[in-house]
């Protein structure tokens, strides 16, 4: 199985029992690729706070859900260590908000991982950061050697 196939393998795996993204929050899984992915979520009024902005842990979800998939991407099963976000730019309703997530190191058990979250503009509504760590076990099971 090649890196792109697991990685492909991976997310549609993940995302199908992604309850929280897919269906509460409404996010679509664009890309897995070894050590990236893309996922959209188009703001809507339950996405609101009271100033009428986009909540911002709404935004860090769609960054969270986006720096899983990058992070397990390799099909060894990966949770955050930690992470911070910068909010940039507010989002509204009727925005369509786009993450990128990018490997930036990965040694031994850790990796760091930045998302950018940017609207249907371009423009950079937040910038993330997450440090993963490697635990026990894989997202779909593997032949040894595959």
């Amino acid at each position: 199985m090649s890196p792109q196939e697991r990685a492909s393998r991976v997310g549609e795996t993940m995302f199908a029992v992604d309850v929280a993204s897919k269906d509460t929050m409404g996010m679509e899984l664009l890309v897995v690729e070894p050590g990236r992915a893309v996922i959209r979520m188009a703001v809507q009024p339950l996405h609101l706070n009271g100033h009428q902005i986009c909540h911002g842990g709404f935004i860090f979800t769609l960054a969270d859900s986006t720096f899983a998939f990058a992070c397990n991407s390799h099909n060894k099963n990966a949770v955050a260590a930690g992470c911070n976000i910068e909010f940039l730019k507010p989002a509204h309703a009727g925005d369509v908000l786009t993450c990128e997530g990018l490997e930036q190191t990965l040694q031994g058990r850790h990796g760091i991982y930045d998302m950018r979250v940017t609207n249907q503009k371009g423009e950079v509504v937040a910038m993330f950061r997450g440090k993963s760590a490697v635990i026990p076990g894989t997202v779909f099971p593997e032949e040894e050697g595959a």
